[in-house]
């Protein structure tokens, strides 16, 4: 008798261990557990800050930093309104940050563009943790 109660007592306890740790998986969203959809959409601070750090890490003079911040205000805001009239595919998303990205190169010299390269790749790294 106290085997079979032993016998129930773990199966219990395991199955209930099993129920409470797949709660918590389907809670943070399967193995990923990160962010679905697409990020944010930064502020107009945000966007400043962003080009005020990649003008100190790639040398932009004052005339370079102003017009790649028009470059990525204007971006962001033509990202926002696809986003408002509903979801764009990613080929479109790809093609408007490609266009920002060979705005943004039209407008630094060689040395630049090669800081410029090695800049999106380390951001990519990084966004990627």
């Amino acid at each position: 008798m106290k085997t079979t109660f032993r016998k129930i007592t773990g199966v219990a306890l395991l199955l209930g261990a099993l129920l409470l740790s797949g709660t918590t998986f389907a809670q943070r969203g399967g193995q990923g557990g990160g962010q679905q959809g697409p990020p944010p959409m930064p502020t107009d601070d945000e966007i400043v800050e962003m080009v005020s750090e990649l003008a100190d890490g790639i040398s932009l003079d004052e005339l370079q930093e102003a017009g790649i911040l028009q470059l990525y205000q204007d971006h962001f805001e033509e990202v926002e309104s696809k986003m408002k009239s509903g979801r764009p595919d990613r080929e479109e998303m790809e093609a408007l940050k490609s266009d920002l990205e060979d705005g943004v190169n039209a407008l630094l010299n060689e040395e630049q563009q090669e800081l410029y390269k090695t800049y999106l790749k380390n951001k990519q790294k990084n966004d990627r943790r």
